[in-house]
């Protein structure tokens, strides 16, 4: 059991002297969203107790493994955080929360999939980042103008057609996903 300690230290220290700077910053931004996120959706009792240092290691750790199931694991966490905050705490929903976790969800997971596929040595441009965050940008600009669109048409469909529409829309998004994935069962892919 030592012996595996040992080499597992070696070879973070190998990682570490290989590393090279557009990776490590895509690794950095990826902790950066996560932690960010997990501040902003959990209540603020937690986030001022020390309750909120184990929280901030899980949405950190994506970071360092960006390929394995802890960015699963991170936005679960802000999921649940956002959950307690808003039903047992029975905190207001805020737009700017709403947006702000939407935005660093997707900018987690997003460079989380760069990162996963963006070896630790590797020797990157920055201009493949910065055209990647601006194709991330430019989803969440569209996410954001289409969700207060969204939120302000709701006020004016109030009833029982808004509700016969949140349920379309989920049997949608339900049927495209089955199609997709029969589609791809289908496909060998």
């Amino acid at each position: 059991m030592l012996a595996s300690i040992t080499r597992r230290l070696e070879r973070a220290r190998t990682v570490l002297s290989r590393a090279t700077l557009v990776p490590l910053l895509v690794r950095g931004g990826i902790a950066v969203s996560l932690m960010l996120a997990v501040l902003v959706s959990w209540p603020a009792s937690v986030v001022t107790s020390e309750l909120v240092v184990p929280l901030l290691a899980v949405a950190a750790y994506p970071a360092i493994a960006p390929r394995g199931r802890g960015v699963t694991a991170a936005i679960l966490l802000v999921v649940a955080g956002w959950v307690v905050d808003t039903t047992w705490e029975d905190a207001r929903i805020a737009l700017w929360r709403v947006l702000a976790l939407a935005t660093l969800l997707y900018l987690g997971h997003t460079l989380a999939a760069l990162a996963a596929v963006l070896p630790y040595d590797a020797v990157v441009s920055v201009d493949v980042v910065a055209t990647w965050l601006g194709r991330a940008g430019a989803v969440v600009l569209i996410s954001a103008v289409l969700t207060v669109v969204a939120l302000g048409l709701a006020d004016e469909l109030s009833g029982s057609a808004f509700v016969i529409a949140t349920l379309v829309g989920l049997a949608g998004a339900v049927g495209a996903t089955m199609l997709l994935t029969r589609l791809l069962h289908r496909t060998g892919n």
